[in-house]
């Protein structure tokens, strides 16, 4: 029983649970904004929600739908769009703006000859050995 209770009280099983909840209630606000938004966009622009599912065609008296699938790609390029343009694009642009360039620390300096970082004191490299001027 330990055992259990330890791998049931690790964070990274607990991290995943959470995970798994949060994507859900995701999906769930995702399909409804699609559903909301962007089927009743489809509508106006090609006159119903569901403009491919009557696509098909027949070989040798066998008929083939492939209208749904062209529906489900459209679904996923939508859900896709949505993503990308609402969540990822706004998340980078704040994780991008909150990254603040830090100043070159002073005390380091670069190696002239291998490029590595030595303090700036230094008279020899310590990781090629050359010896660099103050």
């Amino acid at each position: 029983m330990k055992g259990f209770k330890a791998f049931l009280l690790r964070g990274n099983v607990v991290d995943l649970a959470v995970a798994v909840v949060i994507g859900a209630a995701f999906t769930a606000v995702v399909s409804a904004f699609a559903a909301g938004f962007m089927t009743p966009l489809i509508a106006v622009i090609f006159g119903k929600h569901d403009a491919f599912s009557g696509f098909s065609f027949t070989v040798s008296g066998t008929l083939f739908t492939f209208g749904p699938f062209v529906n489900a790609v459209v679904t996923f390029v939508m859900v896709a769009a949505i993503v990308y343009f609402l969540i990822v694009l706004p998340v980078n642009t704040l994780i991008e703006r909150s990254r603040k360039a830090e100043p070159p620390d002073p005390t380091i300096r670069k190696c002239p000859e291998c490029l590595s970082d030595i303090p700036t004191a230094a008279r020899r490299c310590r990781f090629c050995g050359q010896p660099v001027t103050a």
